[in-house]
């Protein structure tokens, strides 16, 4: 579903407005992931560089930058210098230390703001910040000792989940409890100061909506998509969501508002559960291209990863239409090393990533299938 004309709150006056970055301009990226990687790439067919920002020495990104600092986040004089040779930051994940995004922030402009990047890295402020705008959430507790994990689990039930409130993704730093555990005992099983409880969702599908907000105000939404799982990390997204109409425009709307209420500027996905009396909840934000959003670089007028560079850059945002129905399948781990027999199909579109190391749970590439015809 195309998105549909938003009501922009304008974070300035048209005058006042910042001019769009011109071609030859510096995109500095704080990650060299994937993400990153497809990112720059994207950022050098619009005629920008990009300078990565990482601790790691092999990270994907590295091979199509231009530019490339290798240092702690936490290093001071490597960010400043990082700072003077950009002209605009953004990130590739989440999971970066937010007082160095601060600090960077007084030095050139971050976008998405360190005030999303917050939200977004703290499970009990996200689900706060969205409970307050009126959005529906999986219902939750702020957990910090094993007392309040057992007042949590009385007031929520069982099964329930418990995460790390910080730092987890792919299923990681996350426990499943149900009536066969003894709840206290799992308290120093997850090996951190702040949790959350999140009661269990019987829910009919998971979905996600990629959601772009400019330095104007405007926002454009991709359809949403069905997500499936195993082990935790994402296996495969169906583009569109085979959901009803209203369903669709109802999680558009979702994103919408959770875009304008965190004054985005940037791009986010907004991860989602349809339950079975077709509720939606949103389970949790990313302030970045996402994985469940790949299928764009394909199938869609304007992929993800051109859209985040226009909407960082203060471009005007491109057309999120998809011009045909996708599906997207990861290769994790061992699955690289079958790639050969995708190239046999002529509707796959393949991508890898270029990581030397195969490891069980990497994210090694992805193929995407286009439909032959979009009915």
């Amino acid at each position: 579903m195309n998105s549909k004309p938003a009501k922009p709150k304008k974070l300035e006056d048209d005058s006042k407005s910042p001019p769009p970055l011109r071609p030859g301009s510096t995109i500095g990226i704080l990650g060299g992931g994937q993400l990153g990687r497809m990112t720059a790439m994207a950022a050098a067919d619009m005629g920008y560089h990009v300078h990565v920002f990482c601790p790691e020495e092999d990270a994907p990104a590295i091979e199509v930058a231009k530019s490339v600092t290798n240092a702690s986040y936490r290093n001071e004089n490597a960010m400043a210098r990082f700072a003077s040779g950009v002209d605009v930051v953004t990130y590739e994940f989440e999971n970066i230390p937010l007082g160095p995004v601060e600090e960077l922030a007084k030095l050139v402009p971050v976008r998405p703001s360190p005030h999303v990047l917050k939200i977004s890295q703290h499970r009990v402020l996200e689900k706060e910040a969205l409970n307050a705008m009126g959005v529906a959430t999986t219902p939750f507790r702020p957990v910090n000792s094993a007392q309040e994990l057992v007042a949590a689990t009385n007031a929520l039930g069982l099964p329930s989940v418990l995460k790390t409130a910080q730092m987890g993704y792919d299923g990681k730093g996350q426990i499943m409890i149900d009536a066969t555990r003894h709840v206290p005992s799992v308290w120093p099983e997850l090996k951190c100061d702040e949790a959350i409880l999140e009661g269990f969702v019987r829910f009919r599908m998971e979905i996600s909506v990629i959601v772009a907000r400019d330095i104007l105000g405007n926002v454009e939404c991709y359809c949403p998509v069905q997500n499936k799982h195993e082990h935790h990390i994402l296996a495969e997204t169906i583009a569109p969501a085979p959901i009803p109409e209203a369903l669709a425009a109802k999680a558009e709307d979702i994103a919408r508002r959770i875009a304008i209420g965190l004054d985005l500027i940037g791009l986010m996905a907004v991860e989602m559960f349809v339950t079975r009396d077709d509720d939606i909840l949103v389970n949790e934000l990313a302030p970045r291209p996402h994985n469940s959003g790949h299928w764009t670089m394909d199938a869609c007028i304007t992929s993800q990863f051109q859209q985040v560079v226009r909407a960082v850059c203060g471009l005007p945002l491109g057309s999120p239409e998809h011009l045909r129905k996708a599906r997207m399948i990861n290769l994790i781990g061992d699955d690289v090393l079958n790639w050969e027999r995708h190239t046999t199909a002529p509707n796959a579109k393949i991508h890898l990533y270029g990581k030397k190391e195969v490891r069980p749970g990497r994210k090694m590439g992805h193929v995407t299938f286009l439909q032959e015809n979009n009915e």
